[in-house]
């Protein structure tokens, strides 16, 4: 997931911070996301997932 999320984060043209914005957390746990220090709960992950209009799998699992 942590590639997926920056790769498409990236894809947008988007910063963390726009990221973080739009979901509500911060900046740095957007950043801890994507490094895997931490990784999100279940509906976070499901905001993400419809935000960038992939499926929860593909989102996880790629």
């Amino acid at each position: 997931m942590t590639i997926m999320l920056k790769s498409l984060r990236k894809g947008k043209r988007m910063t963390q911070e726009r990221l973080a914005k739009i979901l509500h957390i911060s900046q740095t746990t957007v950043s801890k996301y994507e490094s895997g220090e931490i990784f999100p709960d279940l509906e976070t992950t499901v905001k993400m997932a419809d935000f960038f209009g992939v499926s929860l799998d593909d989102f996880i699992i790629r």
